[in-house]
């Protein structure tokens, strides 16, 4: 409809009728009411009712529409998540095993308490091999971590720059784990070098000790 066309419509419209229409209604018979008041009293019914519908109803409808909407894209995000999973089961089950292969491979590297004298002694044979002089090999007491131990070994030893260096080189093919650590290298008045350190040995706990760990775990959580 055109602006011409609304004005027209505007002017054709009976103001004078329509608020005489609204004058001296009987509310006790509104069945006699001119049709105006009887529409508009209609159109007033109708939005009260639909805002009585939504204030009561319809926005909690509303609320738990949205609630669900958001449920279902947690659901969706959730059920393709468990696809890719369900998809590369396989690839994670071959990686786990792996994982399993590597880790038992390097406990195999630690030796259990009964081996450690043996491994002190491949140690301390090491150095005599490469002609050192040991003027201390002192071992620690052991700091025990989640399953394993580590045991630090006091070593100062005695001998030429290159025989020095072989022993460091000796200790870290050993099968088993060995670390130097805290190394200190002085000359003295003969010309002789003295290495100063710390041979860092690790061991896995045993059954016994790793009940103690546990045990240590839950009183500590329950403080």
């Amino acid at each position: 409809m055109s602006a011409k066309s609304a004005m027209e419509s505007l002017r054709s419209i009976d103001f004078e009728r329509l608020g005489r229409d609204f004058k001296g209604l009987d509310p006790n018979d509104p069945g006699m009411w001119p049709l105006a008041p009887r529409i508009a009293v209609l159109v007033v019914v109708l939005v009260l009712t639909i805002a009585g519908a939504w204030w009561f109803d319809w926005s909690d409808q509303l609320d738990q529409l949205k609630s669900s909407e958001s449920a279902e894209v947690a659901l969706r995000e959730e059920w393709k998540s468990k696809k890719r999973m369900a998809v590369n089961l396989d690839a994670h089950r071959q990686q786990l095993a792996e994982i399993d292969r590597q880790f038992g491979a390097l406990l195999r590297q630690l030796p259990n308490k009964a081996e450690m004298d043996s491994l002190l002694a491949d140690i301390n044979q090491a150095g005599l091999g490469r002609g050192l002089q040991f003027d201390l090999f002192k071992p620690g007491s052991d700091v025990v971590r989640d399953f394993y131990a580590e045991m630090p070994i006091a070593v100062k030893v005695v001998g030429a720059y290159r025989d020095l260096g072989a022993f460091i080189g000796d200790v870290a093919k050993m099968p088993r784990i060995v670390t130097m650590q805290d190394i200190a290298i002085a000359s003295d008045k003969d010309g002789r070098l003295t290495l100063d350190g710390k041979a860092v040995t690790y061991r896995y706990l045993d059954e016994d000790e790793l009940a103690a760990q546990r045990k240590k775990a839950k009183d500590a959580q329950k403080k």
